[in-house]
């Protein structure tokens, strides 16, 4: 059965072509671990809130967007052994956000409509 991870994550405005190029190289790579879909997502109707919202999930500070985006993985097992084996790596890569405020984490499929 198909594995999901979900994330958002506060992206400076100012590095939006760099964080697009961040996101190419890890689209590949996260292919390249066994990955069937990588969708990397850029704000366009994100609404500020009082109590629950995604910029206020991440922490957003001025001059930033909260990006989104899921990887699909054909089961929890490779999805596992795809992050064991990139956490592993020697020669970590920066990210062009600050990935403290990074949300993700990994989710089984509950039900599925598709036309």
């Amino acid at each position: 059965m198909a594995y999901y991870d979900i994330f958002l994550a506060p992206i400076p405005d100012a590095k939006k072509a760099a964080y697009g190029d961040f996101v190419k190289f890890t689209q590949d790579m996260f292919i390249g671990l066994g990955a069937t879909d990588v969708v990397d997502l850029w704000p366009s109707d994100v609404p500020d809130g009082e109590v629950t919202s995604l910029p206020l999930a991440v922490k957003l500070q001025e001059g930033e967007s909260v990006a989104a985006g899921y990887i699909v993985w054909p089961s929890k097992e490779v999805r596992d052994a795809g992050w064991g084996k990139m956490m592993s790596d020697e020669d970590p890569f920066d990210m062009p956000f600050d990935g403290k405020r990074m949300i993700f984490g990994g989710f089984e499929e509950l039900l599925r409509t598709t036309a």
